[in-house]
């Protein structure tokens, strides 16, 4: 039995339990292991759960965090048995997660005051940004809303083509220039156009550059100057897109990004394909921004807005 009451529709928690699938059985076999012959929870064990935490990629500034959590009850209950800790475990990455993730949401909104709704993608390439971008576009149109796309990652040709593939698969206007344009002029002609339209969103590609940091920061906000001459205080959102596949080096992307421009939201893709799912976790604690989507599968269905419950839930199902 559930401790937390589904709000998913069914088809949606069964593909987020298959998309962790891969996580949970890595986190719990090493969990197994930590726990093996012990009965209660002593530092031994507290000592093997913080290793199985470093290793399942929650990263170690939030595992200690977490196991400073879970030290204060067993001091409460000095016959904390290893039965319970798997209870005691999700509960204490529930109330962490709750701490940036206090949105309920199941489902994909947008503020409906801000018209045109702007939302800058950003992310280093092969991350599945442009896919984001064309699931999200996707999804705001099933629920009845006018979505623009502007391909402004003008760095690479490639880039052009895989929002163009999206938005002809999507049925939704792109708007974008040659490869080598000037990305804040692909930004201002596409609020124009989705001003002129009466869109009520607007998605932006960027480019993912990460190895000159001082140009990214450049480009990003001048991309942002601009586009404000068309819409007052765009972008509205600013999403970074991370490869939960890559583990560690999510959090360094995380840490340049965030360095470099702005970011009001995460979306962490390619969870199904790994067994590092914990990412989700220690990039939500460590840069206090909320995690707003994640890819559990290659289908156009398979971005889904984060739920913390539901995340959690699906984590330490048996």
């Amino acid at each position: 039995m559930s401790l937390f009451k589904n709000i998913f529709s069914k088809d949606k928690k069964e593909t987020l339990d298959k998309g962790l699938e891969k996580t949970k059985t890595s986190f719990f076999g090493k969990l197994t292991k930590a726990v093996a012959g012990k009965s209660k929870v002593d530092d031994e064990v507290l000592d093997n759960l913080e290793e199985v935490l470093v290793t399942s990629d929650v990263g170690v500034d939030t595992t200690l965090k977490i196991i400073e959590r879970i030290e204060a009850r067993v001091s409460k209950d000095k016959y904390l048995g290893t039965e319970e800790l798997n209870v005691i475990l999700r509960e204490e990455i529930a109330a962490l997660l709750s701490e940036t993730n206090t949105s309920e949401n199941t489902d994909f909104k947008v503020p409906k005051d801000k018209k045109p709704y702007v939302i800058m993608v950003v992310g280093v390439n092969g991350v599945g940004k442009t896919t984001t971008i064309g699931k999200l576009a996707h999804q705001f149109k099933n629920i009845g809303l006018k979505v623009v796309l502007g391909a402004a990652d003008t760095f690479r040709a490639a880039a052009i083509d895989q929002l163009e593939v999206w938005a002809q698969r999507v049925d939704v206007p792109l708007v974008k220039q040659k490869m080598g344009s000037d990305p804040a002029s692909v930004a201002f002609d596409t609020l124009n156009s989705a001003v002129a339209d009466g869109a009520d969103v607007v998605l932006i590609d960027t480019a993912g550059r990460l190895h000159n940091k001082v140009n990214l920061m450049n480009e990003l906000s001048k991309v942002k100057r601009v586009m404000q001459k068309v819409v007052p205080n765009a972008p509205h959102e600013v999403l970074l897109v991370l490869d939960g596949s890559t583990g560690q080096n999510a959090f360094e992307q995380a840490k340049q990004f965030t360095k470099a421009t702005e970011v009001s939201s995460l979306a962490v893709t390619k969870l199904d394909g790994t067994a590092k799912g914990g990412v989700v976790i220690g990039i939500s604690d460590q840069f206090q921004i909320p995690v707003k989507y994640i890819g559990v599968g290659e289908g156009i269905e398979d971005l889904q807005v984060f739920n913390k419950l539901e995340f959690v839930d699906s984590f330490f199902k048996v």
